[in-house]
């Protein structure tokens, strides 16, 4: 199949009646794949029980550069949790999400009969994506922001919208100050270029990364991809772009976990994760802009600048209306699957094979 085909194949519904109950289970991973990760990693692996689905990290596709402490890893695991049990309540199971923290961690759904519910946010799995572009600038309904604040917290996770001016200028400031230094990295830009899928069939086989016009450039053989990316990845001109993007944005998003550990950062994810839906229920679109709370060394000071004291900023995202972009991809259900719950993949430091 071509690009086209496979986003048809992918971002969707589910249609006509599962023949049994390994059926679906199987849609519910489908659908709890459909969440976002950092550099669409798809950092999860997902195990079946009788009255359960697991949620294990997968060690082999972390991004130890942006990603040092895990930090972003467990918060893909709790967007994933997120669909998976919204997706559940539409076909008739409540799912109980719980973390156990014993060795790498998992994310278990425990899932019980009850009246189905689909809800606009379920609805709304297929059609919500990380919009990298510019926004138009027009502010949102007080309802709309109430809407996103209720969907946005959790427990022991809140969530802090600013849409004044002069606050969103405060965030922009370490937004920048902590990109400079990521696109000075040289181990950030060799990661981030591992991750990033340059051309269509690229996009497809690989069935992960970050499709190159997802981020608005074209789509190109990777020989030329690479090229023009390590030639045109400059400070002032990514500067440039992202206060572009942050300014024609309705507001600002920070998400905020009472301890820094990782059962609050799988709760920020499903935090995250109900905004984001709630969000493209009401048609709005969002997009990571996380450097100041990935930089170590700026962290501090932006929470500080916040008033954020004993907790730690999560995510930071922005919102507004524009239009929708072409998608990354996902990988197929059955190359997520493991047979044990207690399985963990390796840790390695380096990103998958396939980058050149």
């Amino acid at each position: 199949m071509n690009y086209e085909q496979v986003v048809k194949t992918l971002w969707r519904h589910g249609g006509g009646q599962l023949p049994d109950q390994a059926a679906r289970l199987k849609e519910l991973i489908r659908y709890a794949t459909l969440a976002p990760s950092g550099h669409n990693t798809q950092c999860w692996r997902f195990h079946i029980a009788e009255d359960a689905i697991t949620i294990l990290p997968d060690l082999t596709r972390r991004t130890p550069v942006v990603d040092p402490d895990d930090h972003h890893l467990y918060v893909s695991l709790g967007c994933a949790a997120e669909n998976l049990s919204l997706a559940a309540r539409a076909l008739g199971m409540q799912g109980e999400v719980t973390f156990h923290p014993e060795g790498a961690g998992e994310v278990r759904v425990t899932l019980a009969p009850c009246h189905p519910e689909v809800s606009p946010l379920f609805e709304a799995i297929p059609a919500r994506q990380c919009s990298r572009t510019d926004y138009d600038g027009s502010p949102l309904a007080d309802e709309e922001l109430h809407l996103l604040q209720a969907a946005g917290t959790g427990h022991g996770v809140s969530i802090s919208l600013l849409t004044e001016k002069k606050a969103i200028e405060k965030v922009l400031e370490y937004v920048l100050q902590a990109n400079g230094r990521q696109i000075a990295n040289a181990a950030f830009r060799q990661e981030l270029e591992g991750w990033i899928r340059f051309g269509e069939r690229e996009a497809v086989e690989a069935g992960d990364g970050l499709f190159a016009r997802s981020m608005g450039s074209p789509a190109t053989p990777r020989w030329l991809g690479r090229w023009l990316f390590r030639a045109l990845l400059r400070q002032g001109a990514e500067n440039a772009k992202v206060a572009r993007q942050v300014r024609s944005s309705a507001g600002i998003a920070v998400f905020i976990s009472a301890a820094d550990d990782r059962a609050h950062w799988v709760e920020a994810g499903r935090c995250y994760q109900r905004f984001a839906l709630q969000a493209t229920a009401l048609g709005i679109c969002n997009a990571f802009i996380n450097q100041p709370v990935e930089e170590a060394s700026v962290r501090p000071a932006f929470a500080e600048a916040l008033g954020i004291v004993g907790g730690r900023p999560d995510l930071v995202v922005r919102f507004g209306r524009g239009k929708a972009m072409p998608r990354s991809l996902r990988r197929p259900v059955e190359a997520v699957l493991v047979p044990t719950s207690t399985a963990c993949l390796k840790t390695r430091d380096t990103p998958p094979a396939r980058r050149d």
